[in-house]
C-alpha cells in the first residue's frame, strides 16, 4: 500500500507513487523517489536515496548513506552495507537455477556488499558474493565470484583490471607492489598488506 502523507512525513520524503509495503524500516533523511517498491520486512538506513523505479524485495537491508540509482533491482538476500552506491539498472540476482516451474526460495543465496562499494550502471551481482570494501564494479560487468577490497573488476565474467582508492581513483602500485607509486589525488597513501590495500597514516 501506498504511504499516507503523515506517514511520509513521519519517516521520510516518500514521494507520492512510491509503494511502501509494510512493515519496513526506513531511517531519517531517506528519499525514496517515485514507482519505487519497497517490500514488506526490508531495513533501510538513514540518509539514503532509492531512484524512479528501484525495487526492493522483502528482507533486503541497506545501511545508512547508500544512493541506488534509478532502476536498480535488490532482491531477497541482498545487504548492502554503509555508502555503497548501485548504479542505475544494476540487478542483484538470488537463485543460481532459477526455473519458473520450480519454487526455490529456500535456496536463496545471500549477497553482501561492504561498506563503501560502488557498482556500476548495468551490472548484474549473481547471488552468494561478496563485495569488499570500496570495491569498484565497471559498467556491465557480471559478478560471479567474490571482489576483494578496493579491487577494480570489469567485464562477463568479471576480470581484475586495478585498485581504487577510498576517493574512488585509481590507484597506481610501484612494480613490487609494496607502496603506492604516487599518492592518490586525494592525498591519502596505501600499502598493499596480504593483497590487501592498507591505508598509510
Amino acid at each position: 500500500m501506498n504511504f499516507t502523507e503523515d506517514r511520509r512525513h513521519m519517516l521520510s520524503t516518500c514521494f507520492p507513487h512510491a509503494t511502501i509495503d509494510t512493515p519496513v524500516e526506513i531511517g531519517e533523511g531517506t528519499q525514496i523517489w517515485h514507482y519505487a517498491h519497497v517490500m514488506d520486512h526490508a531495513k533501510i538506513g538513514d540518509r539514503c536515496t532509492l531512484g524512479q523505479g528501484v525495487h526492493v524485495a522483502n528482507g533486503v537491508v541497506i545501511g545508512n548513506g547508500c544512493a541506488i540509482q534509478n532502476g536498480a533491482q535488490l532482491f531477497t538476500g541482498v545487504t548492502l552495507e554503509d555508502d555503497v552506491f548501485v548504479g542505475p539498472c544494476a540487478v542483484f540476482t538470488n537463485v543460481t537455477t532459477p526455473r519458473a516451474f520450480v519454487h526455490r526460495k529456500q535456496a536463496f543465496k545471500p549477497t553482501l556488499v561492504k561498506r563503501g562499494a560502488s557498482i556500476g550502471a548495468n551490472a548484474t551481482i549473481l547471488c552468494g558474493v561478496t563485495i569488499g570494501e570500496y570495491a569498484l564494479i565497471g559498467a556491465g560487468a557480471v559478478v560471479t565470484r567474490d571482489v576483494g577490497p578496493h579491487r577494480i573488476v570489469v567485464g562477463n565474467p568479471i576480470r581484475e583490471i586495478g585498485w581504487v582508492c577510498r576517493c574512488g581513483a585509481k590507484l597506481a602500485f610501484a612494480q613490487d607492489w609494496s607502496t603506492v607509486f604516487a599518492p592518490c589525488e586525494c592525498g591519502t597513501r596505501y600499502q598493499l598488506v596480504n593483497a590487501r590495500p592498507t591505508l598509510l597514516p
